[in-house]
């Protein structure tokens, strides 16, 4: 397996140098040569699996012969075993034809775990066996800090930094990052929104002196085996609804767009989808994309559902590779666009032909909808999946067809939206219960690359080591 720069100027890379690279240095973003390809016959067979081993037989073809498969078996094993459900990524039903995937079950309770703690693994058995460091800089609107940190944590060969937008997560979600005090994680709370804090890390990816100095790597989605790892769990859900004999539609909450293309990505590999919706709350640059063909900048506002609060989509580049046939250069000049004039547009005559649909949900149905499914179906769901789910049912065409809304985030993680909409607080489990009465740990900076650039640089193990 081969990988290629949605751009086209960067080097070809195998799976090792594509996980330990992050961006490409043309600055694009690296995806799979082609799709792996399985058969009706290969997707039956996944309903005997557990979730790990359905890992390893899915995603064995996008690692060539970078990793042993005995080696990469005992590595999903090993990265799933300490989820809170023994399916890991469990179905519950809502109604009539209607279900959520519950992907908050991880250390961290939210959906970023089930990549992350496969990731974490695939540094430790690539970094040793070339004797290798890196410094990890990353990105987080909520949920991608602490689900990477968790998986990064204490390791030797690793040290994590991660920018989030001060005031602007969820205080379990910053807690859940700052409370780590290993020796290796670095929290920098950034005066500006996710987006600032996305432009900081690509420019960081873009300097190459830096980023090669420091063995600079992603755990953002622009890593592609952060996105790779996802499409694990729409063939498994799938399967247990009945694919490859039906088709299955899937409802998203949306920002960086790395879930709902890894959900594409599983649709290229075979797996029958109708429907992929794109969910989106009053940030709604994707809604707007896929309803006209504009994909334009506005601003970001602060929602009460934060993980989703994003206007520059980094994933949705790979799609846009896609959509115009690989042609490196047009997705170039797209890119150009975007960064010169705001945005861009494509025709529609590209679109309609897909399985996307794409709506939006304002803070009010947000709220309306999470007293509903709580009133509806005894389930009590977080700002992101009622988004989901309020989505789904407006963009749904056809009620014969199983429609599952991603759930990506425990309703303890937003505990003020949650009792807002339905007086009942949610409690956060045994293991993370005093999250409140730990210490913390953070550095405030200013909304300038030069400061947070030499802060790194001040810290960074592999500099001080050289």
């Amino acid at each position: 397996m081969r990988y290629i720069s949605t751009r086209g100027k960067a080097p070809v890379l195998n799976f090792e140098e594509v996980v330990l690279t992050g961006l490409a240095r043309d600055g694009g973003l690296y995806l799979p040569e082609s799709w792996p390809q399985f058969s009706r016959e290969d997707i039956e067979g996944l309903a005997g699996m557990s979730y790990a081993e359905a890992a390893a037989f899915l995603l064995q073809p996008f690692l060539g012969d970078s990793i042993d498969a005995a080696d990469f078996r005992k590595m999903t094993e090993k990265a799933y075993a300490g989820f809170a459900h023994k399916a890991v990524v469990p179905v519950s039903q809502l109604g009539s034809n209607e279900f959520l995937m519950e992907l908050y079950h991880g250390p961290t309770l939210a959906f970023k775990d089930v990549a992350l703690q496969l990731l974490g693994l695939l540094y430790d058995h690539l970094l040793a066996r070339e004797g290798k460091r890196v410094t990890i800089v990353g990105a987080t609107s909520g949920d991608t800090g602490s689900a990477a940190i968790e998986a990064c944590r204490g390791r030797e060969a690793v040290d994590i930094f991660i920018l989030h937008p001060k005031g602007r997560v969820s205080e379990v979600q910053r807690r859940q990052m700052t409370t780590v005090l290993d020796a290796n994680v670095h929290n920098i709370a950034v005066e500006g929104d996710f987006d600032d804090c996305q432009a900081m890390v690509k420019a960081m990816f873009n300097d190459h002196e830096f980023r090669d100095s420091l063995a600079v790597s992603a755990v953002n989605s622009i890593n592609w085996a952060r996105v790779m790892a996802q499409i694990v769990y729409y063939f498994t859900v799938g399967v247990s609804l009945g694919a490859p004999s039906r088709s299955i539609s899937f409802s998203v909450p949306s920002g960086n767009f790395g879930d709902v293309y890894a959900g594409y990505a599983a649709s290229r590999m075979g797996l029958p989808i109708e429907q992929l919706i794109v969910a989106t709350n009053r940030n709604d640059i994707l809604s707007r994309f896929f309803n006209s063909g504009e994909y334009r900048k506005s601003g970001v506002d602060p929602t009460i559902s934060p993980s989703m609060d994003i206007q520059v989509s980094s994933n949705f580049e790979r799609f846009l590779a896609d959509l115009y046939g690989r042609d490196g250069d047009a997705i170039a000049d797209l890119m150009g666009k975007l960064d010169s004039e705001g945005g861009f547009s494509v025709n529609m005559s590209l679109l309609n032909e897909g399985i996307f649909a794409a709506g939006r949900c304002d803070e009010e149905e947000t709220l309306a909808t999470i007293r509903r499914t709580l009133d509806d179906s005894a389930k009590l769901v977080d700002p992101h999946t009622a988004v989901g789910l309020a989505v789904g049912e407006s963009c749904r065409k056809n009620t014969d067809v199983p429609l599952v809304t991603l759930s990506t985030a425990h309703p303890a993680k937003f505990p003020d939206a949650v009792e807002k909409a339905t007086g009942e607080r949610p409690e956060l489990p045994k293991h993370m219960a005093d999250l409140f009465e730990r210490e913390e740990r953070l550095v405030d900076l200013p909304n300038d690359i030069g400061t947070i650039k030499s802060y790194i640089k001040e810290r960074a193990r592999i500099l001080s080591a050289a």
